[in-house]
């Protein structure tokens, strides 16, 4: 692969390592080098700098961008997605507009369950295909990075498929990928009634089959009102952790569930969503190792109160964001409008929206010493604006596509 150049940089936002999550103040400090250069070599960064001291070796490079006037920053993290999916869910959407509540969309069939059985009567190999259509679009919008959860198989047979599905996206892309089995997601109609069943399978029949094929890095549990309680989310995730698997837990979504204190307890990577929390919950959370990772987009799809996004980073938690991308609540995978939605309903900075979309993002998916920032030896997933007056022009025109070119590994993406 030759070398890249890419010079005359108006301004290379990111330039920090970064060990630990970035929290309260620092997470608003966003390092750049104005008039700026940056090498490739191979799929990483080699070099960065000013123009002014380009070093006159580096001006031979056969392949060059120019970048005057483009902002360019590290490519997203998005650290939560269910992105191997069988079908959309619009007629769910439409039944919303029209005032139906979720339960009563569940009773007409629709919800997981309906993801569920799309997915029954679907092969690996249309899930892949399908699946690596969305993976194609989530690049070309900047993501260099993705947590891809299980979660609408709800068996052993259709949750190993949609493993075996990430476990090929994996082999096959340029963006680093995270697996998290999700088998508890929901309880399977044959299990409505016999909860301790289907935590059973999960535990004796699906954990070691995942184990022993390595077809997961974490363990999730919707831990919510009507679906896991706190008690049931630890006993999986412990289960889980047996085999090696790291929790991150769906936590607080619709109701003070546990989920935090569970996820914080077990030590987990990141507890996810938080449109409800109370200040027990953010005072053990900013206490915490654990990352909190924000879902603005499901709450704008769901029309639900956003999550607390000041009142998490003035306390001191270790925030991310993404994207939550899915066919029933949050049918997208930008991260450009997932930034956005952040600085306009959630009240967070430029700065803090882009750190926690990249950097803490990595950190989630503990990636944090290959990608999230522009740092010598991290790989060179790289977004190239097109010429913006400025950073915060880029959550400002929400509706403007603003990225001239996304480079994953040091290749142009499409």
């Amino acid at each position: 692969m030759p070398n890249t150049l890419i010079k005359n940089i108006k301004s290379l936002v990111g330039v920090q390592y970064a060990p630990q999550p970035l929290r309260s103040t620092a997470l608003a400090t966003l390092p750049e080098l104005q008039n700026a250069y940056l090498i490739i070599q191979d799929d990483v960064i080699a070099e960065i700098g000013l123009m002014e001291e380009l070093p006159q070796q580096a001006a031979k490079i056969t392949h060059q961008i120019d970048a005057t006037g483009s902002i360019v920053l590290p490519a997203w993290c998005d650290s939560h997605s269910h992105l191997v999916f069988a079908a959309s869910r619009e007629e769910e959407f439409v039944d919303k507009i029209k005032g139906l509540s979720y339960a009563e969309i569940a009773a007409k069939g629709g919800g997981i369950l309906n993801s569920a059985r799309k997915l029954h009567h679907a092969t690996e190999d249309e899930l892949f295909n399908q699946a690596w259509q969305r993976l194609q679009q989530v690049a070309a919008l900047g993501t260099g990075a993705i947590e891809i959860k299980s979660g609408y198989g709800l068996s052993v047979e259709d949750e190993l498929k949609m493993l075996r599905v990430i476990k090929r996206l994996r082999q096959k892309s340029q963006l680093a990928i995270k697996a998290t089995f999700l088998g508890a997601h929901t309880y399977p109609e044959a299990y409505k009634q016999n909860h301790e069943a289907y935590i059973q399978l999960i535990i004796n029949e699906m954990l070691p089959v995942i184990a022993a094929e390595k077809l997961a890095d974490y363990i999730d549990v919707f831990c919510e009102t009507g679906f896991f309680s706190a008690e049931e989310t630890e006993r999986i995730c412990l289960a889980g952790m047996q085999y090696g698997l790291k929790p991150k837990i769906h936590a607080n979504q619709l109701n003070l569930s546990g989920g935090v204190q569970v996820g914080v307890k077990l030590n987990a990577v990141s507890v996810d969503h938080l449109e409800t929390m109370d200040d027990a919950a953010i005072n053990i959370l900013a206490a915490s190792q654990t990352i909190g990772t924000m879902l603005p987009t499901a709450a704008f799809f769901l029309r639900m109160a956003y999550q607390p996004a000041r009142k998490l980073i003035d306390s001191g938690c270790a925030v991310a964001l993404a994207t939550d991308f899915n066919p029933g609540s949050s049918p997208s995978g930008n991260m450009n409008l997932v930034v956005a939605l952040s600085c306009i309903q959630m009240k967070m900075l430029p700065e803090e929206a882009i750190n926690a979309a990249t950097i803490n993002g990595a950190h989630a998916m503990e990636l944090q010493q290959t990608h999230g920032s522009i740092t010598v030896g991290k790989k060179a997933n790289l977004i190239i604006t097109q010429p913006v007056p400025s950073l915060a022009y880029l959550p400002y025109a929400f509706g403007t596509n603003c990225i001239k070119q996304v480079l994953i590994a040091g290749q142009k993406v499409g």
